[in-house]
């Protein structure tokens, strides 16, 4: 007796137990050990996957490029040697032209802001999803849009307005970046990341675009003397990407928590970009580092030269048959809804 009601106890926990059981995902990025980004997205993600599934679906976690380079981590996902991966728009520009409109200068100051507007276009059913990321075998589970990059100036350069980034040598990673910086007459140059540090303390640069949030990481406070607040001089867009056939073919009960945990992720990952680029600020203000909001009128016309930024991306991808207008107006669009 004792062991048939055990053996019904088993059956019904088997029952009961989501369809989604026995599954396992490799995920990998190439975030280092411990960066906010992962330990703020996809970290609580796969807690929580894996707490709502009672445990039957687990993740093998491989940070800091383990599983692939951080430019070959779509590929890696489309071909199965991940099932889902941290993915730059930026790195991948020949693959998701659209999907960066985001990191555009456009109207929004803080993280949140810019990642809900583009979640509405990357999640199911959004413009970009049926446009370009459904196309390229793409499931975005979540993403994060980072507060707007600023102009950092090194020792030995002040900065009072506008004029002051005139001529002056600016670190930036190329792309939208690079013409926001020419539109306000600096020189862009193209720096790996790991060797801005060197370069601000050498004076072969005088500045560089960054978010607050990577300054401390990176060690650039000593070198740095000013900064602008306030501005949006372009943005970055993280993704955690599964492949569609990969998500196609999960079960409909894990399907939908991930979505639900994918949901929540966006919210509370912007949240917290945003504490911890209001936290490194202050560090960096300890540091010596001074921010600068610029006078009304300079402010004005960086809006101005930075919506041309926009404008022009559109229209070059329009002529090679892309939908820029309608992505960046779209994008416009979700930024100004409340």
């Amino acid at each position: 007796m004792k062991m048939t009601l055990i053996g019904a106890a088993i059956a019904a926990a088997i029952v009961a137990a989501p369809a989604s059981a026995q599954n396992s995902f490799r995920v990998g990025d190439s975030f280092p050990t411990g960066h906010y980004i992962a330990e703020n997205t996809i970290k609580p993600f796969m807690a929580e996957v894996e707490k709502r599934t009672n445990g039957q679906t687990k993740f093998e976690y491989f940070p800091a490029q383990q599983l692939g380079k951080a430019k070959d981590l779509m590929a890696l996902a489309l071909s199965g040697v991940a099932d889902i991966a941290y993915v730059a728009p930026a790195f991948v520009t020949d693959k998701l032209p659209l999907s960066v409109v985001a990191e555009l200068p456009e109207g929004f100051d803080a993280s949140c802001q810019g990642t809900r507007a583009y979640w509405k276009l990357v999640k199911e059913g959004g413009l970009l999803d049926q446009i370009e990321l459904k196309p390229a075998g793409l499931k975005v589970l979540f993403t994060v849009v980072l507060d707007p990059y600023q102009i950092f100036l090194t020792k030995g350069h002040e900065l009072t307005g506008l004029s002051s980034f005139a001529g002056k040598k600016i670190r930036t990673t190329g792309g939208a970046k690079e013409l926001a910086l020419r539109k306000i007459d600096a020189v862009p140059v193209q720096i790996p990341t790991p060797e801005v540090r060197e370069a601000a303390s050498r004076g072969t640069i005088d500045g560089f675009l960054f978010p607050v949030s990577s300054i401390m990481p990176y060690d650039l406070a000593p070198h740095s003397a000013y900064a602008s607040s306030g501005e949006n001089f372009g943005s970055f867009v993280v993704t955690y990407v599964m492949a569609r056939k990969k998500w196609d073919a999960l079960p409909a009960d894990l399907r939908k928590v991930m979505d639900e945990v994918g949901e929540a992720t966006v919210e509370a990952g912007c949240k917290n970009a945003e504490a911890t680029t209001a936290g490194d600020r202050a560090k960096i203000e300890a540091a010596g580092v001074k921010f600068v909001n610029l006078p009304k009128a300079d402010h004005d016309k960086i809006v101005a030269l930075m919506s041309e930024v926009g404008q022009e991306w559109a229209a070059d991808l329009d002529k090679r048959g892309k939908k820029g207008t309608e992505v960046l107006t779209a994008f416009q669009k979700a930024l100004a809804a409340k």
